[in-house]
């Protein structure tokens, strides 16, 4: 039974696939070609060691250039491009067979003997079961953005280009996010999980400011007294509680040590952890008996293990 591919056979897609990469040769062709006429109306002036690159060029190159592009009907930035890229190839290190658009990837490799090696060394294609340079291949090897991304990690660049508005992004994060699996991937991910826990506490403070806005000055101070209040409640709760923690973790673990025989090391250790907890109780305690809360240098130093 005779392969088809669309409305041709394999045989006929096959010599159709090899026209059009003779065509797409012939084209790349000519861009180097009008790239070299383009350095023979203004060669490439170096610019601090190196050729100025594109978008680099002197107002008088760009405006010589410009009758030329003009006269030929095309872009002045393709005719630019043209001209960087041959200037990157001279003719006798252009490989025939490689695209111009692998020849303008490898362009950016800066260095002249890496960048002649480099195009001799193409990578394996899995598909032809070959070594040849593709586009994908070229702009993966200089860091570029690839068209047909494989890895995880191209994959999700590709994405985060798609997603480069924000209110867009935003829709696509909400609609995944509706997916079990997804959420499971992103609850294990701690950084991810605070930023949505700090983006739902920012929320609630704009909507309670929102309130706020619209409650009169007598209400509003009554609100906020409020607010203390249970701010104090709350944090005379949580130091009870540390208290309560600490004497119950000591009762807990101290019955247990009967017949330990401790290192002279280990109870230095101890002692100086009940120092430390000592100078903690003695800080605790002037800070309810006087409001004060500032540490000398030597407590400091003490809470800090120095």
């Amino acid at each position: 039974m005779t392969t088809m591919i669309g409305k041709v056979t394999q045989e006929r897609y096959e010599q159709l696939v090899a026209d059009g990469l003779e065509q797409l040769a012939v084209q790349g062709r000519t861009q180097l070609q009008l790239g070299d006429h383009a350095l023979e109306i203004e060669p490439m002036n170096p610019r601090g060691g190196s050729h100025a690159g594109p978008g680099e060029e002197s107002f008088g190159v760009r405006q010589s250039l410009a009758q030329y592009a003009e006269d030929l009907d095309m872009p002045l930035t393709t005719l630019l491009d043209n001209r960087w890229v041959a200037s990157r190839w001279p003719k006798e290190r252009r490989q025939h067979g490689v695209s111009y658009v692998v020849h303008k990837a490898l362009a950016g490799i800066a260095e002249e003997d890496v960048r002649f090696a480099k195009i001799l060394d193409p990578p394996w294609h899995e598909k032809s079961k070959t070594h040849r340079w593709t586009q994908d291949a070229a702009k993966r090897e200089v860091g570029q953005r690839i068209n047909r991304p494989t890895t995880v990690q191209e994959k999700v660049n590709k994405v985060h280009d798609l997603l480069e508005d924000e209110k867009v992004a935003a829709q696509v994060a909400t609609d995944l996010l509706r997916q079990p699996q997804v959420v499971s991937e992103v609850v294990e991910d701690q950084t991810a999980m605070h930023l949505v826990n700090r983006a739902q506490v920012d929320r609630s403070h704009r909507i309670a400011q929102q309130r706020m806005e619209a409650v009169p000055q007598p209400a509003k101070q009554a609100i906020q007294r409020a607010r203390e209040q249970v701010r104090h409640n709350r944090e005379y709760v949580d130091l009870v509680g540390a208290c309560a923690t600490f004497v119950a973790a000591a009762g807990r673990i101290v019955p247990t040590l009967r017949g330990h025989a401790f290192t002279e090391e280990e109870r230095e250790r101890v002692h100086a952890n009940l120092a430390r907890v000592r100078g903690a109780t003695e800080w605790i305690g002037q800070a309810i008996d006087t409001g004060d809360l500032s540490l000398d240098e030597g407590l400091a130093a003490l809470l800090r293990g120095e």
